[in-house]
């Protein structure tokens, strides 16, 4: 059964039938895509509920229709993503009223912002901020260094000033729905942010909860603050989950992404009781993880993980 339906945007005559199925293919091509960082398409746009709208790809990126504004959440990589995000809105807008924020600072999810239109009201948690501050002009560099595509995305980035910055939970009354913007702790960065449409009990995660994917735990992200984070948002029980990458699915997947983390977790502590090094441990738990989740992607960043999870037990 599909959780998700077809989209008929306005002004378009085309309808859009993207099925679970076809999800599962789109994650799976933008998750082996990642050097090259994957275009924004138009054409993967799908309703998720009577409010929200995801544009599948890398990253997915989310929108929240209500009567009198519309929350955009995530950008795309440099402006020429962030064009298309401003295009497949400005169809779906029903209000005048444009807000944006980002789950968190990493390139893919902010880089686009300077296409957005002058009046776009930016939202961001003071922390995100403060890390965007500090970290993004590293992380593009990286980036650009990944292909000749993303050199070109990257060119000539221009962020713009938050309007809105806040600490803790702020709550956008969209007109007929509402969305909850809140923090709950460092794990896949410092100024990680979810987004929950309450009435379509809809979660946006961000990177938090991903779907069939090896976590990528750069050197902000904390395995522990990860899954404190996950216990505390397990009581929320969203009946859909968008995660910023990997398939679209439901609230089971954030029982799924605690599994998973402990799983990685607990075999790379039992290795280092064992006397193995970082390394060795990676190596061995690189083979076995991606022998028994051989339908997850990212298995490149599982000695990684390991390195971060052994230099937490210190």
């Amino acid at each position: 059964m599909s959780y998700f339906r077809s989209a008929r945007l306005p002004g378009s005559s085309a309808m859009l039938c993207l099925f679970t199925a076809a999800f599962g293919l789109l994650a799976a091509g933008a998750a082996r895509a990642q050097t090259a960082q994957p275009l924004v398409d138009e054409k993967t746009l799908t309703r998720v509920s009577d409010h929200v709208y995801a544009l599948v790809g890398w990253p997915n990126i989310g929108i929240v229709v209500g009567n009198r504004a519309t929350l955009v959440i995530d950008t795309g990589l440099g402006a020429r993503n962030g064009a298309t995000v401003v295009r497949v809105v400005q169809r779906l807008a029903k209000g005048p009223n444009l807000y944006l924020t980002t789950t968190h600072y990493h390139s893919e999810h902010t880089t686009g912002e300077q296409a957005f239109p002058p009046n776009t009201v930016l939202i961001r948690p003071t922390v995100q901020q403060q890390e965007l501050n500090q970290r993004l002009p590293a992380h593009m560099a990286r980036f650009r260094e990944m292909s000749q595509q993303n050199k070109e995305l990257l060119r000539d980035v221009k962020l713009r000033t938050p309007d809105i910055l806040f600490d803790g939970e702020m709550k956008l009354d969209l007109g007929g729905v509402t969305a909850r913007l809140f923090c709950l702790g460092p794990a896949h960065t410092q100024g990680d942010m979810l987004i929950f449409v309450e009435e379509d009990s809809v979660l946006i995660p961000g990177d938090i909860v991903e779907s069939k994917l090896f976590p990528i735990m750069p050197e902000e992200a904390t395995m522990k603050g990860w899954l404190a984070v996950l216990d505390k948002l397990e009581p929320l029980k969203p009946r859909l989950i968008v995660p910023d990458h990997g398939e679209l699915g439901d609230g089971s997947l954030i029982a799924k992404q605690r599994a998973m983390l402990q799983e990685l977790q607990g075999r790379a502590l039992e290795l280092k009781r064992q006397g193995k090094s970082a390394e060795e441990a990676g190596k061995l738990l690189t083979a076995e993880l991606h022998a028994k989740h051989p339908d997850y992607a990212q298995v490149e960043r599982i000695a990684a993980d390991v390195k971060l999870v052994y230099a937490e037990a210190q």
